[in-house]
């Protein structure tokens, strides 16, 4: 037997094959949905995973604003971020990141609750900052990403 004819096939980014996949994030506790939510974007669930490539798939999370926190979180937890002035540290609670994601001002997609979540669990590096990009979020049932022909998933199930 030749040995030396085994090879080890690494993926490349054109074989990657992304899909659009749609969540409801309705009675979801929010830190459960969001480390599913990063596997998923990372491609971790995928048998052709590679760590130095986007292999993850597209998530739309819908209905963003029925997701729970349990106990006090929503009031009592504290998300920090920094200005880069002397003095800047800001302190934010997910009850204001929520009412932060109404604004009108905001692109569509974007909710400052979910993405402070979701950046805690992605690399800190490039990568990170483009997976990042794969996530869409809304607060009601409806998005614009149709065309896409998202694929419903029920997020329970998935591991």
């Amino acid at each position: 037997m030749d040995t030396l004819s085994y090879k080890t096939v690494t993926p490349s980014a054109k074989s990657v094959e992304q899909e659009w996949l749609l969540i409801d994030a309705t009675d979801q506790h929010l830190g459960r949905l969001c480390s599913k939510v990063a596997k998923i974007l990372r491609g971790k669930n995928k048998p052709s995973y590679s760590p130095n490539l986007e292999m993850g798939d597209n998530v739309i999370i819908i209905n963003a604003e029925k997701c729970v926190l349990t106990g006090k979180k929503m009031t009592d937890r504290e998300y920090l971020s920094y200005t880069g002035y002397p003095g800047g540290q800001r302190v934010a609670t997910p009850e204001v990141l929520m009412k932060k994601s109404f604004n009108k001002h905001l692109k569509a997609g974007y909710n400052p609750l979910y993405i402070k979540v979701m950046k805690g669990m992605l690399p800190k590096n490039r990568l990170g900052r483009r997976l990042i990009e794969n996530m869409h979020v809304y607060n009601g049932p409806n998005h614009p990403h149709e065309a896409q022909n998202p694929k419903v998933i029920d997020i329970n199930k998935v591991k």
